[in-house]
């Protein structure tokens, strides 16, 4: 089992943070000096990722104008003098097989990735959710990948959080440990209310599947919103066939939201060489100008 492909959901609306995304892709939305989309892609990319596909929609074909190759661009920085921003430039383009993929109809996270079955084919193949930026030494799509070859089988990321936020995820049971931060799953729910919730684990935004979803999914009635839901498909791939969670290292940011982003927006800064230091600092000054 070798995981070589990828899909990146990339076609809502962003509507937790409009206006900004009226006319601005969220996926596209700056996280320090890059897009969010780009750091999910190097993501992917560093967990060994050869072929990805992004799922767009209307209004979204500035992702697509970014991963490709912009010659006048790259002209005009050389003429002014600046080759390392050419390089810089075309270093996007060049980091991976990236392909896009309309879903055409807003019929769920579910329907989008079933829109991918003949990129995919018969093969295991990751998802990575556009919102959702992780920060990690190893990368955590690299976690999944390892766990899932390893166990031949689908894997999944999850992560323990409060009641305040399992109903607004899906929660996992666990059963026995399969090595470390591995475990089998037997069930989930999307959702649930706290009454029906299986565990504190929650699924946050990362996945490792089989092909053997995509027949499922065909075959998947619309669930909550009247929209073909993920986790009603991945909940009968795992009461077909194995399938495992894994507690990944790492911290997780919600840039669908503005709390998230903003989150992400300093932690990445704190870590920029050019601001870190300034920032750091800026953040001290301000801090002691709260205590007046």
């Amino acid at each position: 089992m070798k995981v070589r492909k990828a899909i990146i959901p990339a076609a809502g609306l962003g509507t937790r943070l409009l206006p900004n995304t009226k006319s601005i892709p969220k996926e596209m939305l700056p996280l320090v000096d890059k897009p969010v989309i780009q750091y999910i892609v190097e993501e992917a990319v560093a967990a060994g990722i050869e072929e990805i596909l992004i799922i767009t929609n209307r209004g979204k074909s500035a992702i697509e104008n970014y991963f490709d190759y912009a010659p006048d661009l790259e002209e005009r920085l050389i003429l002014d003098g600046k080759p390392h921003d050419a390089r810089i430039v075309r270093e996007v383009a060049d980091m991976a097989d990236v392909f896009f993929l309309r879903q055409k109809e807003t019929k769920g996270l579910g329907h989008a990735v079933w829109r991918a079955k003949s990129f995919v084919g018969d093969e295991p193949f990751a998802i990575l959710l556009g919102d959702d930026i992780m920060l990690s030494e190893t990368p955590v799509l690299k976690q999944l990948v390892t766990a899932a070859e390893t166990n031949e089988c689908s894997a999944v990321a999850v992560r323990q959080v409060p009641d305040e936020l399992i109903v607004k995820y899906s929660s996992v049971k666990l059963e026995e440990k399969l090595s470390e931060r591995v475990y089998r799953i037997s069930d989930m729910n999307e959702k649930p209310t706290l009454r029906e919730k299986l565990s504190d684990y929650a699924i946050l935004g990362r996945y490792v599947l089989t092909p053997a979803i995509f027949d499922i999914l065909e075959h998947t009635a619309p669930g909550r919103n009247n929209e073909i839901q993920l986790t009603d498909g991945m909940k009968e791939l795992c009461h077909r066939e194995k399938m495992c969670a894994v507690d990944f290292e790492g911290r997780r940011y919600d840039t669908g939201n503005l709390r998230g982003y903003l989150e992400a927006i300093i932690d990445f800064a704190l870590k920029n060489d050019e601001a870190g230091d300034w920032l750091r600092q800026f953040i001290l000054d301000k801090a002691r100008s709260f205590e007046k």
